[in-house]
Protein backbone atom coordinates (compact mmCIF):
# COMPACT_ATOMS: atom_id res chain seq x y z
CA UNK A 1 0.00 0.00 0.00
CA UNK A 2 1.10 3.81 -0.93
CA UNK A 3 2.03 5.23 2.23
CA UNK A 4 -0.01 8.06 1.34
CA UNK A 5 -3.00 5.87 1.57
CA UNK A 6 -2.76 4.94 5.08
CA UNK A 7 -3.65 5.95 8.32
CA UNK A 8 -1.70 6.41 11.09
CA UNK A 9 -2.52 2.96 12.59
CA UNK A 10 -1.74 1.38 9.62
CA UNK A 11 2.06 3.09 9.54
CA UNK A 12 2.56 2.61 13.17
CA UNK A 13 1.75 -1.32 12.79
CA UNK A 14 4.07 -0.87 9.73
CA UNK A 15 6.49 1.18 11.37
CA UNK A 16 6.80 -1.70 14.27
CA UNK A 17 7.08 -4.80 11.73
CA UNK A 18 9.49 -3.16 9.58
CA UNK A 19 7.89 -3.07 6.34
CA UNK A 20 7.97 0.43 6.56
CA UNK A 21 10.28 3.33 8.17
CA UNK A 22 9.21 6.71 9.01
CA UNK A 23 11.76 8.23 6.82
CA UNK A 24 9.73 6.36 3.76
CA UNK A 25 6.63 7.17 4.84
CA UNK A 26 7.70 11.07 5.44
CA UNK A 27 9.26 11.05 1.75
CA UNK A 28 6.07 9.75 0.55
CA UNK A 29 3.91 12.18 1.32
CA UNK A 30 6.31 14.80 0.83
CA UNK A 31 6.60 13.76 -2.36
CA UNK A 32 2.75 14.05 -2.47
CA UNK A 33 2.38 17.37 -0.92
CA UNK A 34 4.87 18.78 -4.28
CA UNK A 35 2.65 16.83 -6.58
CA UNK A 36 -0.66 18.28 -5.14
CA UNK A 37 -0.20 21.56 -3.39
CA UNK A 38 -0.51 23.41 -6.23
CA UNK A 39 -3.80 22.64 -7.29
CA UNK A 40 -5.37 22.37 -3.75
CA UNK A 41 -3.09 24.86 -1.66
CA UNK A 42 -3.55 23.34 1.94
CA UNK A 43 -0.43 23.71 3.13
CA UNK A 44 1.34 27.42 3.46
CA UNK A 45 4.77 26.18 4.86
CA UNK A 46 6.44 22.99 4.25
CA UNK A 47 9.47 22.10 6.37
CA UNK A 48 11.14 19.77 4.48
CA UNK A 49 14.28 19.10 5.60
CA UNK A 50 13.50 19.42 9.18
CA UNK A 51 10.11 16.90 8.48
CA UNK A 52 13.15 14.29 7.02
CA UNK A 53 15.62 14.65 10.35
CA UNK A 54 12.46 13.93 12.61
CA UNK A 55 11.62 11.32 10.66
CA UNK A 56 15.31 9.57 10.57
CA UNK A 57 15.09 10.25 14.66
CA UNK A 58 12.06 8.12 14.91
CA UNK A 59 13.00 5.27 12.18
CA UNK A 60 16.31 4.97 15.03
CA UNK A 61 13.90 4.31 17.88
CA UNK A 62 12.19 2.30 15.84
CA UNK A 63 15.41 0.17 14.85
CA UNK A 64 16.36 0.05 18.24
CA UNK A 65 12.73 -1.28 19.11
CA UNK A 66 11.59 1.83 21.48
CA UNK A 67 8.51 4.17 20.33
CA UNK A 68 8.60 7.45 21.77
CA UNK A 69 4.66 7.55 21.65
CA UNK A 70 1.69 6.07 20.29
CA UNK A 71 2.13 7.84 16.90
CA UNK A 72 5.90 7.92 16.63
CA UNK A 73 7.37 8.62 13.48
CA UNK A 74 3.77 9.47 11.62
CA UNK A 75 3.58 12.25 9.38
CA UNK A 76 1.06 15.05 10.86
CA UNK A 77 0.26 19.18 9.75
CA UNK A 78 -1.11 21.54 12.20
CA UNK A 79 -3.60 24.64 11.26
CA UNK A 80 -1.53 27.67 11.10
CA UNK A 81 -3.08 29.17 14.43
CA UNK A 82 -1.07 26.84 16.54
CA UNK A 83 2.34 28.35 17.87
CA UNK A 84 5.32 26.26 16.83
CA UNK A 85 8.69 27.23 17.69
CA UNK A 86 11.19 27.55 14.45
CA UNK A 87 7.91 28.53 12.02
CA UNK A 88 5.90 31.69 11.87
CA UNK A 89 2.29 31.51 12.71
CA UNK A 90 0.28 34.31 10.09
CA UNK A 91 -2.91 32.88 10.96
CA UNK A 92 -3.46 33.84 7.45
CA UNK A 93 -2.55 37.85 7.75
CA UNK A 94 -0.68 39.98 6.29
CA UNK A 95 -0.70 42.33 9.34
CA UNK A 96 1.21 39.70 11.42
CA UNK A 97 5.32 40.50 11.38
CA UNK A 98 7.07 37.46 10.06
CA UNK A 99 10.08 38.76 10.96
CA UNK A 100 10.12 38.59 15.32
CA UNK A 101 10.98 35.86 17.46
CA UNK A 102 9.07 32.53 16.91
CA UNK A 103 10.45 30.61 20.02
CA UNK A 104 7.51 28.98 21.66
CA UNK A 105 5.27 26.01 21.19
CA UNK A 106 1.78 25.75 21.92
CA UNK A 107 0.33 22.82 23.72
CA UNK A 108 -1.01 21.24 20.70
CA UNK A 109 2.53 21.51 18.69
CA UNK A 110 4.66 20.31 22.32
CA UNK A 111 2.30 16.84 22.85
CA UNK A 112 3.00 16.24 18.94
CA UNK A 113 6.80 16.46 19.31
CA UNK A 114 6.60 14.65 23.00
CA UNK A 115 4.74 12.15 20.96
CA UNK A 116 7.54 11.78 18.56
CA UNK A 117 4.75 12.76 15.59
CA UNK A 118 7.06 14.43 12.57
CA UNK A 119 5.67 17.84 11.98
CA UNK A 120 5.30 18.24 8.04
CA UNK A 121 4.45 21.82 8.13
CA UNK A 122 1.21 24.40 8.81
CA UNK A 123 -1.91 24.19 6.91
CA UNK A 124 -3.53 27.60 5.37
CA UNK A 125 -6.84 29.15 7.26
CA UNK A 126 -8.53 32.50 6.79
CA UNK A 127 -7.49 35.20 8.23
CA UNK A 128 -7.60 34.42 12.12
CA UNK A 129 -10.34 31.77 11.11
CA UNK A 130 -12.57 33.73 11.11
CA UNK A 131 -14.95 31.85 8.50
CA UNK A 132 -16.38 28.91 7.21
CA UNK A 133 -14.06 28.77 4.10
CA UNK A 134 -10.50 29.14 3.89
CA UNK A 135 -9.43 31.44 1.66
CA UNK A 136 -7.20 34.57 2.33
CA UNK A 137 -5.02 37.60 0.71
CA UNK A 138 -1.85 36.05 2.12
CA UNK A 139 -2.29 32.77 0.77
CA UNK A 140 -5.02 32.47 -1.81
CA UNK A 141 -7.89 30.19 -2.37
CA UNK A 142 -7.70 26.67 -0.74
CA UNK A 143 -9.57 23.70 -2.50
CA UNK A 144 -11.60 20.45 -2.38
CA UNK A 145 -9.64 17.38 -3.23
CA UNK A 146 -13.09 15.72 -4.36
CA UNK A 147 -13.72 19.06 -6.72
CA UNK A 148 -11.26 21.23 -6.76
CA UNK A 149 -13.88 23.84 -8.24
CA UNK A 150 -15.04 23.73 -4.68
CA UNK A 151 -14.71 24.88 -1.28
CA UNK A 152 -12.71 22.99 1.24
CA UNK A 153 -14.76 25.00 3.98
CA UNK A 154 -12.69 26.27 6.90
CA UNK A 155 -11.84 27.85 8.87
CA UNK A 156 -9.50 24.42 9.07
CA UNK A 157 -10.11 24.10 5.23
CA UNK A 158 -6.61 23.78 4.72
CA UNK A 159 -6.23 20.44 7.42
CA UNK A 160 -9.41 19.11 5.88
CA UNK A 161 -8.10 19.22 2.19
CA UNK A 162 -4.76 17.96 3.19
CA UNK A 163 -5.59 14.67 4.99
CA UNK A 164 -8.50 14.13 2.29
CA UNK A 165 -5.66 14.53 -0.14
CA UNK A 166 -3.66 12.38 0.94
CA UNK A 167 -1.34 15.21 2.20
CA UNK A 168 -0.22 13.73 5.34
CA UNK A 169 -3.05 11.50 7.08
CA UNK A 170 -3.89 13.51 9.91
CA UNK A 171 -4.11 17.39 11.18
CA UNK A 172 -5.29 19.49 13.75
CA UNK A 173 -7.49 22.32 13.62
CA UNK A 174 -9.59 24.50 15.65
CA UNK A 175 -12.97 24.69 15.72
CA UNK A 176 -15.25 27.85 16.90
CA UNK A 177 -17.95 27.73 15.44
CA UNK A 178 -17.84 24.28 13.12
CA UNK A 179 -14.31 25.37 11.52
CA UNK A 180 -13.20 21.27 11.94
CA UNK A 181 -16.49 19.39 11.44
CA UNK A 182 -17.84 22.07 8.04
CA UNK A 183 -14.63 21.25 6.09
CA UNK A 184 -14.26 17.52 7.75
CA UNK A 185 -18.10 17.39 5.85
CA UNK A 186 -16.82 19.25 2.47
CA UNK A 187 -13.90 16.58 2.35
CA UNK A 188 -15.22 13.23 3.16
CA UNK A 189 -12.60 13.19 5.98
CA UNK A 190 -13.72 12.47 10.18
CA UNK A 191 -13.10 15.56 12.33
CA UNK A 192 -13.51 15.76 16.02
CA UNK A 193 -14.62 18.60 18.26
CA UNK A 194 -13.94 17.44 21.56
CA UNK A 195 -15.56 18.42 24.72
CA UNK A 196 -14.41 22.22 25.88
CA UNK A 197 -11.14 22.48 27.85
CA UNK A 198 -10.39 18.76 26.84
CA UNK A 199 -7.41 20.09 24.68
CA UNK A 200 -5.42 22.23 25.95
CA UNK A 201 -4.44 26.24 24.17
CA UNK A 202 -2.02 28.80 24.11
CA UNK A 203 -2.45 31.58 23.75
CA UNK A 204 -5.98 31.61 24.94
CA UNK A 205 -8.15 32.18 22.18
CA UNK A 206 -9.93 35.25 21.57
CA UNK A 207 -12.99 33.27 20.65
CA UNK A 208 -13.27 32.49 24.10
CA UNK A 209 -15.62 29.56 25.40
CA UNK A 210 -16.02 29.01 21.95
CA UNK A 211 -12.99 27.63 21.15
CA UNK A 212 -11.77 23.95 20.61
CA UNK A 213 -8.85 22.30 19.06
CA UNK A 214 -9.32 19.05 18.01
CA UNK A 215 -8.15 16.24 15.07
CA UNK A 216 -9.28 15.86 11.47
CA UNK A 217 -8.04 12.59 10.51
CA UNK A 218 -9.36 9.26 8.14
CA UNK A 219 -11.30 7.35 10.86
CA UNK A 220 -12.36 7.51 14.00
CA UNK A 221 -9.90 5.64 15.65
CA UNK A 222 -6.83 7.83 14.59
CA UNK A 223 -8.83 10.68 16.06
CA UNK A 224 -9.23 8.57 18.93
CA UNK A 225 -5.29 8.21 19.41
CA UNK A 226 -4.75 11.95 18.68
CA UNK A 227 -7.31 13.24 21.13
CA UNK A 228 -4.84 10.83 23.60
CA UNK A 229 -1.84 12.51 22.70
CA UNK A 230 -3.62 15.79 23.19
CA UNK A 231 -5.55 16.18 25.62
CA UNK A 232 -1.88 15.73 28.26
CA UNK A 233 -2.15 18.63 31.00
CA UNK A 234 -0.16 21.65 30.01
CA UNK A 235 -0.19 24.71 32.71
CA UNK A 236 -0.68 27.54 30.50
CA UNK A 237 -4.43 26.75 29.98
CA UNK A 238 -6.40 27.62 33.65
CA UNK A 239 -9.30 26.49 31.49
CA UNK A 240 -8.43 23.06 30.56
CA UNK A 241 -10.07 20.01 32.45
CA UNK A 242 -8.15 16.94 34.49
CA UNK A 243 -6.55 14.85 32.00
CA UNK A 244 -8.78 11.37 31.39
CA UNK A 245 -8.57 8.58 33.55
CA UNK A 246 -8.90 6.04 30.59
CA UNK A 247 -7.66 6.17 26.86
CA UNK A 248 -10.09 7.97 24.64
CA UNK A 249 -8.92 4.61 22.41
CA UNK A 250 -9.36 1.84 24.20
CA UNK A 251 -13.18 3.33 24.61
CA UNK A 252 -13.64 2.72 20.86
CA UNK A 253 -14.37 -1.25 22.46
CA UNK A 254 -17.35 0.44 24.30
CA UNK A 255 -20.62 -1.74 24.00
CA UNK A 256 -22.89 1.13 22.01
CA UNK A 257 -25.58 -1.25 20.76
CA UNK A 258 -29.27 -0.04 22.46
CA UNK A 259 -28.00 3.03 23.28
CA UNK A 260 -30.77 6.16 22.96
CA UNK A 261 -30.29 8.09 19.92
CA UNK A 262 -31.90 11.17 18.12
CA UNK A 263 -32.28 11.81 14.46
CA UNK A 264 -32.91 15.95 14.06
CA UNK A 265 -32.90 16.42 10.39
CA UNK A 266 -33.55 20.45 10.60
CA UNK A 267 -33.44 21.25 14.45
CA UNK A 268 -36.66 22.32 13.72
CA UNK A 269 -35.51 25.35 11.49
CA UNK A 270 -32.99 24.36 9.51
CA UNK A 271 -33.49 24.28 5.57
CA UNK A 272 -31.38 21.03 4.37
CA UNK A 273 -30.75 20.39 0.84
CA UNK A 274 -32.88 17.72 -0.55
CA UNK A 275 -29.78 15.46 -1.57
CA UNK A 276 -27.83 15.71 1.60
CA UNK A 277 -31.36 14.80 3.34
CA UNK A 278 -31.65 11.84 1.85
CA UNK A 279 -28.03 10.70 2.26
CA UNK A 280 -28.22 11.19 6.18
CA UNK A 281 -31.62 9.69 6.08
CA UNK A 282 -30.15 6.73 4.43
CA UNK A 283 -27.50 6.66 6.78
CA UNK A 284 -29.29 6.67 9.96
CA UNK A 285 -31.44 4.44 8.60
CA UNK A 286 -28.70 1.30 8.65
CA UNK A 287 -27.70 2.28 12.01
CA UNK A 288 -31.33 1.70 13.07
CA UNK A 289 -30.96 -1.04 11.23
CA UNK A 290 -27.41 -2.23 12.62
CA UNK A 291 -28.72 -2.08 16.52
CA UNK A 292 -29.07 1.54 17.10
CA UNK A 293 -32.73 2.53 17.73
CA UNK A 294 -33.36 6.09 16.06
CA UNK A 295 -36.05 8.24 17.30
CA UNK A 296 -36.87 11.07 15.47
CA UNK A 297 -36.13 14.15 17.58
CA UNK A 298 -35.72 17.76 17.90
CA UNK A 299 -33.35 19.20 21.08
CA UNK A 300 -36.48 21.69 21.42
CA UNK A 301 -34.20 25.03 20.55
CA UNK A 302 -34.60 28.67 18.63
CA UNK A 303 -31.66 29.24 16.12
CA UNK A 304 -28.99 30.78 19.03
CA UNK A 305 -27.51 32.67 15.46
CA UNK A 306 -27.35 36.42 17.57
CA UNK A 307 -26.13 34.95 20.59
CA UNK A 308 -23.80 33.06 18.45
CA UNK A 309 -22.49 35.86 16.11
CA UNK A 310 -22.18 38.42 19.62
CA UNK A 311 -19.89 36.39 20.74
CA UNK A 312 -17.77 35.36 17.61
CA UNK A 313 -17.70 39.54 16.38
CA UNK A 314 -16.67 40.68 20.05
CA UNK A 315 -13.73 38.01 20.04
CA UNK A 316 -12.34 39.16 16.50
CA UNK A 317 -12.34 42.55 17.70
CA UNK A 318 -10.82 41.78 20.82
CA UNK A 319 -7.74 40.17 18.79
CA UNK A 320 -7.63 42.27 16.05
CA UNK A 321 -7.34 45.39 18.55
CA UNK A 322 -3.98 43.89 19.26
CA UNK A 323 -2.35 44.09 15.87
CA UNK A 324 -0.20 47.48 14.49
CA UNK A 325 -2.03 50.52 13.76
CA UNK A 326 -3.41 50.92 9.93
CA UNK A 327 -4.30 46.92 10.13
CA UNK A 328 -7.93 47.61 9.57
CA UNK A 329 -6.92 48.76 5.80
CA UNK A 330 -5.36 45.15 5.60
CA UNK A 331 -7.65 42.61 6.41
CA UNK A 332 -10.19 40.88 4.62
CA UNK A 333 -13.43 42.95 4.02
CA UNK A 334 -15.61 40.44 5.65
CA UNK A 335 -13.48 40.72 8.47
CA UNK A 336 -13.65 44.30 8.73
CA UNK A 337 -17.31 44.11 8.94
CA UNK A 338 -17.13 41.39 11.70
CA UNK A 339 -14.47 43.68 13.16
CA UNK A 340 -16.72 46.97 13.31
CA UNK A 341 -19.76 45.16 14.41
CA UNK A 342 -17.73 43.50 17.54
CA UNK A 343 -16.64 47.39 18.66
CA UNK A 344 -20.10 48.00 19.14
CA UNK A 345 -20.73 44.77 21.19
CA UNK A 346 -21.00 45.95 25.06
CA UNK A 347 -20.70 44.15 28.03
CA UNK A 348 -24.22 43.90 28.79
CA UNK A 349 -24.79 42.67 24.94
CA UNK A 350 -21.73 39.72 25.47
CA UNK A 351 -23.11 38.50 29.36
CA UNK A 352 -27.14 38.35 27.46
CA UNK A 353 -25.45 36.11 24.66
CA UNK A 354 -23.34 33.80 27.60
CA UNK A 355 -26.78 33.53 29.33
CA UNK A 356 -28.33 32.23 25.91
CA UNK A 357 -25.49 29.84 25.32
CA UNK A 358 -26.23 28.14 29.23
CA UNK A 359 -30.01 27.97 28.71
CA UNK A 360 -29.04 26.51 25.21
CA UNK A 361 -26.80 23.75 27.68
CA UNK A 362 -29.17 23.37 30.01
CA UNK A 363 -31.77 22.33 27.01
CA UNK A 364 -29.54 19.81 25.50
CA UNK A 365 -28.17 18.26 28.99
CA UNK A 366 -32.35 17.45 29.49
CA UNK A 367 -32.30 16.09 26.03
CA UNK A 368 -29.30 14.45 26.59
CA UNK A 369 -31.12 12.63 29.97
CA UNK A 370 -33.12 10.93 27.19
CA UNK A 371 -30.88 10.21 24.07
CA UNK A 372 -27.36 9.50 24.71
CA UNK A 373 -26.57 11.14 21.30
CA UNK A 374 -27.92 13.65 18.73
CA UNK A 375 -27.73 12.87 14.95
CA UNK A 376 -27.95 15.91 12.48
CA UNK A 377 -26.52 16.46 8.98
CA UNK A 378 -23.60 18.61 9.85
CA UNK A 379 -23.52 20.81 7.06
CA UNK A 380 -27.18 21.56 5.08
CA UNK A 381 -25.68 21.59 1.90
CA UNK A 382 -22.89 20.47 -0.63
CA UNK A 383 -19.54 22.26 -1.18
CA UNK A 384 -20.21 25.37 -2.86
CA UNK A 385 -17.94 27.07 -5.18
CA UNK A 386 -14.58 28.11 -4.30
CA UNK A 387 -13.39 31.82 -3.56
CA UNK A 388 -17.01 32.74 -1.91
CA UNK A 389 -17.83 33.26 1.82
CA UNK A 390 -21.89 31.93 1.00
CA UNK A 391 -22.93 30.08 -1.55
CA UNK A 392 -23.80 32.11 -4.92
CA UNK A 393 -27.48 33.05 -5.12
CA UNK A 394 -27.81 32.03 -1.53
CA UNK A 395 -29.98 34.99 0.74
CA UNK A 396 -27.45 34.31 3.17
CA UNK A 397 -25.47 37.44 4.28
CA UNK A 398 -22.48 35.53 6.68
CA UNK A 399 -20.93 32.38 6.78
CA UNK A 400 -22.77 31.05 9.48
CA UNK A 401 -26.07 31.18 8.37
CA UNK A 402 -25.25 28.40 5.63
CA UNK A 403 -23.78 26.29 8.75
CA UNK A 404 -26.61 26.22 11.30
CA UNK A 405 -25.81 22.43 12.66
CA UNK A 406 -22.95 23.20 13.87
CA UNK A 407 -22.26 26.68 15.59
CA UNK A 408 -25.04 25.72 18.44
CA UNK A 409 -22.97 22.93 19.83
CA UNK A 410 -19.66 25.49 20.58
CA UNK A 411 -22.15 27.68 22.45
CA UNK A 412 -22.77 24.32 24.64
CA UNK A 413 -19.27 23.29 24.55
CA UNK A 414 -20.42 19.71 23.63
CA UNK A 415 -18.40 17.06 21.81
CA UNK A 416 -19.01 16.92 18.17
CA UNK A 417 -17.94 14.75 15.78
CA UNK A 418 -18.30 14.85 11.61
CA UNK A 419 -18.03 11.35 9.90
CA UNK A 420 -18.71 10.66 6.16
CA UNK A 421 -21.23 9.18 4.83
CA UNK A 422 -21.72 9.50 1.15
CA UNK A 423 -21.64 11.42 -1.53
CA UNK A 424 -23.71 13.69 -3.92
CA UNK A 425 -24.56 12.95 -7.59
CA UNK A 426 -21.99 14.70 -8.66
CA UNK A 427 -19.25 13.24 -6.10
CA UNK A 428 -19.30 16.01 -3.12
CA UNK A 429 -18.40 14.07 0.19
CA UNK A 430 -21.15 14.54 2.93
CA UNK A 431 -21.17 14.64 6.48
CA UNK A 432 -23.03 13.34 9.40
CA UNK A 433 -22.36 14.74 12.78
CA UNK A 434 -22.80 13.12 15.86
CA UNK A 435 -23.03 15.24 19.21
CA UNK A 436 -23.24 13.69 22.98
CA UNK A 437 -22.95 15.14 26.27
CA UNK A 438 -20.18 17.84 28.01
CA UNK A 439 -17.64 15.06 29.03
CA UNK A 440 -18.55 12.29 26.92
CA UNK A 441 -16.13 12.04 24.10
CA UNK A 442 -15.00 8.64 25.01
CA UNK A 443 -19.22 7.79 24.13
CA UNK A 444 -19.14 9.69 20.96
CA UNK A 445 -16.13 8.36 19.61
CA UNK A 446 -17.46 4.83 20.52
CA UNK A 447 -20.90 5.97 18.83
CA UNK A 448 -18.74 7.35 15.41
CA UNK A 449 -16.80 4.02 15.58
CA UNK A 450 -19.75 1.94 15.52
CA UNK A 451 -21.44 3.98 12.84
CA UNK A 452 -18.27 4.28 10.75
CA UNK A 453 -18.00 0.17 10.33
CA UNK A 454 -21.77 -0.28 9.58
CA UNK A 455 -21.71 2.30 7.21
CA UNK A 456 -18.35 1.58 5.03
Amino acid sequence: MNPTDMTAVELVTAFSSGELSPVEATRSVLDEIAARNGEINAYCLVDEEKALAQARRSEERWRTGYSKGLLDGVPISIKDVFLTAGWPTLRGSQAVDEDQPWDVDSPVTARLREDGMVLLGKTTTPEIAWKAVTDSALCGVTRNPADTGKTAGGSSGGSAAAVAAGLGPCSVGTDGGGSIRIPAAFCGVVGFKPTHGRIPLFPASPFGPLAHAGPITRTVEDAALLTDILSLPDHRDPTALAPPLTTFRSALAREVLGMGVAYSKTLGYVTVDPEVGDIVDAAVRKLDEAGLPVTEADPGFDDPLAAFEIMWSAGAAAMLATFPQGTRDKVDPGLGEIWERGEQVRAVDYLDARAVATALGITMGLFHQTHNVLLTPTVPIPAFEAGHDVPPGSPASGWPQWTPFTYPFNLTQQPAISIPVGTTAGGLPVGLQIVGPRHSDDLLLAVARFAEHTLS
